[in-house]
């Protein structure tokens, strides 16, 4: 895999078909999982998904090393799924779209993104549109006609309180996306598509949310938490969560220049 166009030089790629020790070694040392919060690696439906992507699709996987110091700097996960291009037709969110790639009969013809993750000593310096880049140059390499993205925005947490639908339409005095990330996906063209309010479900004892997040929650009732993008719904012992995503398409990356 080529890296992606205005890569520094010292920048290697490999999809995990290529190097499957590199994306071994991701894993084992898990230092990109650190950029989640802690609730996040414990999905309902979701980690069926991210099980699934190595070996069956391998080549739609890749990470970034810095080829100076032989460290995994970053990593691209994505998924191939039929989609007929309208709104309607979008899946419901991340726990919605692995089911249907990993079950469905015919070809794909889209690809989503599923995490676009940088090592926390290297944000900042512009990996993560590389990624995003080296995505959709994986899309054009399968013939794929488009590249979508259930974004996670990471200011939403900020604003839990406020409906994902009215979030996802703040924008700056430039017209740009209020927040960080989504802006991050705008300025390499991408457009809104839809708001996408349960996408990734967390459902687990109130105990188990108590040691994730590191606050008590003494009562049944909705709560705000560290890091949690809308509010956490406790009842009887039992913490319950929909994390909410937006739909954005990268289609003009797959535009010929």
């Amino acid at each position: 895999m080529k890296p992606p166009e205005g890569s520094p030089d010292w920048l290697a790629a490999f999809t995990a078909s290529e190097r499957p020790d590199l994306w071994e070694q991701a894993v084992r040392e898990g230092h990109l999982d650190q950029v989640w919060p802690e609730y996040n690696h414990h999905g309902t439906d979701s980690p069926a998904t991210f099980r699934a992507l190595v070996p069956r699709y391998a080549d739609f996987q890749f990470v970034f090393t810095d080829r100076r110091a032989g460290q995994v700097v970053a990593r691209g996960r994505t998924i191939p799924f039929r989609w007929d291009g309208t709104l309607a037709g979008l899946p419901g969110g991340i726990d919605a779209l692995g089911p249907r790639a990993l079950n469905e009969d015919g070809p794909p013809t889209a690809l989503s993104a599923l995490a676009a993750e940088v090592d926390q000593a290297r944000q900042g310096t512009g990996l993560s549109r590389l990624v995003i880049r080296a995505m959709a140059a994986l899309a054009r390499a399968h013939g794929l006609r488009s590249l979508v993205a259930p974004v996670r925005p990471n200011w939403k947490d900020r604003y839990p309180l406020i409906p994902i639908e009215r979030y996802a339409a703040w924008t700056r005095p430039d017209g740009l996306p209020f927040d960080p990330w989504m802006r991050a996906h705008a300025r390499l063209g991408a457009r809104i598509l839809r708001p996408e309010p349960r996408s990734l479900h967390i459902a687990a004892p109130v105990e188990d949310w108590q040691s994730w997040v590191g606050m008590a929650f003494p009562e049944d009732g909705h709560y705000v938490f560290p890091h949690g993008l809308a509010p956490l719904a406790v009842s009887g012992g039992h913490g319950d969560y929909w994390e909410p995503n937006v739909w954005m398409s990268h289609d003009a990356l797959l535009r010929p220049p």
